[in-house]
């Protein structure tokens, strides 16, 4: 084992342990990898950055597009309503059909975009049926996972072990070369949690199937926020607010309230509704929603030309249609994490007061002091403007819960048609084989943004750019470990140890070890260093190298084990209020549960 090999392990073995503490951003890691193995000269410069021209991530990029192209037009939206409408209200249909759904839709969209879109859908099946969610989150979250096995655009593990298929020599696989194996994963962990697994995970009481489907602004803040109250007050003229702007006005600092919106009567019956812009100066007459704790309102209470008053219903009505409200989960991948709400500068920044945190099931008393943390969910208040700009920072905020006083629409539904066409047009000219995939979906991408599906800005801000610094900062450490002869190093021990045995034994070998890696690393990254080695496992015993890259596919995608394995899982933790032993409960006999189907049907398709 000479010096640069020594390197070359290190360096994984540190970026492993730094992946694994969930300290450092994976993204950051990967630039560190590159900056290492370029500056160590074990990689020249233009090897090391070479995984940023890699088409690999030219089609992750492209495929996040077309993602988003399905949300905007609603698509993903209706097969939603579709579930609720055809699952009824027995459980075990209602998984079947959530299931299903899920992981028919993800075949063709991310997996994290599809438990985001997922999320609020099942929590209102939940509330309409009376069905514990409890019993449908897991169960859904594990079908997007399972929805990467069935094309080739699912995942970009996909994509990473056909594309080194192709840099080795070999064909590459086809849209749907692997579709039947993941079809029978999928009816597997249907069966499974239809059958058994469902009656493991908790039983989380939901909202009773008469009432509504969404909660109230009002029963949303009290479950967000059980310390403070909303009050109105009204300003006379001995009030020494008048003529001062909100900012100068020093009520937080003095009595520890916030002003959430200003109604200006203008007319008779008619008002008007300032809300987020501190510089409105205060006028008599106007009426303040204001939010703080019982002993601060009561301070509040003493300040001369300030008396408290009872918001009138049409006031209401009119503060609904100009102020939104929703309830936001922190991103696992998003550069929010371990900053407090002050630091963050939520309302100048997205224009939204945060009126609340809950985390673990819990609402966080001093949550303007708190560092948020992954899956913390927020409480949110603005225009509704900025509520839907919000809902776009899909790299920092996924949607939980809106309030029954929003009409959600998506943004560009009466392009769904024009959508669904380009979708069959992307999958109809992959399947062919007409043009190479990665010219397919940028044509894909770009027509999203000529259709006016979306604009350029939405397909920019589509895409997920800390997982594409992620797949191009560590493609370099496999050509790292090709270079150093880590990988016959690797190879050979699995040769001496494996090599007379059945096929079988070593195809298992690797889908475990893809699995087990893929618990400390992002089953993107243990897909790009595992993918060479099973090519190079076959190629020694000279079979054909397609059975062991599928060992690795399957497995890099089965990440059911933990919930801290793939954001696809971490997503439902809160939501679900899980624990994390719910997870390996139901997760691990579910990965065995695969390893079975994979290992008995991949080599009836693709032989040794």
């Amino acid at each position: 084992m000479n010096g640069d090999m020594l390197f070359v392990f290190g360096l994984l073995g540190v970026a492993s342990v730094a992946m694994a503490s969930n300290r450092i951003r994976f993204d950051i890691i990967a630039l560190g990898v590159v900056i290492a193995l370029g500056l160590s000269g074990i990689l020249t410069v233009q090897e090391s950055v070479a995984g940023f021209g890699n088409t690999v991530v030219i089609l992750v990029a492209g495929l996040l597009v077309v993602g988003e192209m399905l949300d905007r037009t609603g698509i993903a939206r209706k097969v939603g309503d579709l579930i609720a409408k055809k699952g009824g209200k027995d459980e075990a249909r209602l998984l079947v059909v959530i299931m299903v759904a899920a992981c028919l839709l993800g075949g063709v969209m991310s997996s994290t975009a599809i438990v985001a879109i997922f999320i609020p859908i099942v929590v209102r099946i939940a509330n309409e049926t009376g069905v514990s969610k409890s019993k449908l989150l897991i169960p859904m979250s594990y079908a997007s996972l399972i929805s990467g096995m069935l094309t080739l655009i699912a995942t970009p593990t996909n994509l990473v072990v056909h594309g080194e298929l192709q840099q080795e020599g070999h064909d590459g696989f086809n849209f749907f070369s692997f579709t039947p194996l993941g079809l029978a994963i999928m009816v597997t962990a249907v069966a499974y949690f239809a059958l058994f697994a469902r009656k493991w995970l908790p039983t989380v009481k939901s909202n009773s199937a008469n009432t509504h489907s969404k909660r109230s602004t009002i029963e949303m803040f009290l479950a967000y926020n059980s310390q403070d109250k909303v009050s109105g007050y009204r300003i006379h003229d001995a009030s020494e607010l008048i003529g001062k702007p909100i900012h100068e006005t020093h009520l937080p600092s003095t009595y520890g309230v916030r002003i959430i919106s200003i109604i200006r009567e203008r007319k008779k019956n008619e008002f008007s509704i300032f809300f987020g812009d501190k510089s409105v100066e205060l006028r008599e007459g106007d009426v303040l929603n204001i939010i703080g704790k019982p002993d601060a309102h009561k301070a509040l209470d003493a300040l001369p030309g300030v008396d408290p008053y009872e918001i009138t219903e049409r006031m209401r009505l009119l503060m609904r249609w100009e102020i939104g409200t929703s309830a936001v989960l922190i991103h696992p991948e998003s550069n929010l994490i371990n900053k407090t709400i002050e630091e963050i500068g939520f309302q100048s920044n997205f224009g939204l007061q945060v009126l609340g945190i809950r985390r673990g099931q819990e609402a966080l008393v001093d949550f303007h002091q708190a560092k948020l943390k992954s899956s913390d969910s927020l409480f949110v208040a603005g225009s509704w403007g900025d509520i839907k700009e919000l809902a776009k920072r899909t790299h920092d905020f996924i949607v939980l819960e809106e309030p029954s006083d929003n009409e959600d629409s998506p943004p560009s539904h009466k392009k769904a048609p024009m959508a669904l066409g380009i979708l069959s047009i992307l999958i109809a000219v992959s399947v062919l084989e007409l043009i190479p995939l990665t010219m397919t979906v940028i044509c894909a991408a770009l027509a999203a943004v000529f259709s006016r599906c979306m604009t350029m800005e939405d397909a920019y801000r589509s895409i997920h750019w800390n997982s594409i610094v992620l797949i191009a900062g560590l493609l370099p450490m496999a050509d790292a470990l090709d270079q150093t002869g880590g990988t016959d190093l690797i190879v050979d021990a699995l040769m001496s140890a494996l090599g007379t045995a059945p096929h079988s034994v070593m195809f298992s070998a690797l889908f475990f070890l893809t699995a087990i890696i893929g618990l400390f690393l992002s089953n993107t990254a243990s897909a790009v260093l595992l993918a060479p080695i099973a090519i190079t496992a076959a190629e020694m015993q000279g079979i054909s190298p397609y059975p062991y890259a599928i060992a690795v596919m399957i497995a890099a995608s089965a990440a059911y084990s933990t919930p801290v394995s793939t954001p696809v899982v971490t997503l439902v933790m809160e939501p679900g209020e899980y624990a994390f032993l719910d997870f390996v409960k139901v997760g691990v006999p579910l990965l065995f549960l695969t390893w079975l189907v994979t290992v008995l049907i991949a080599p009836m398709m693709f032989p040794y």
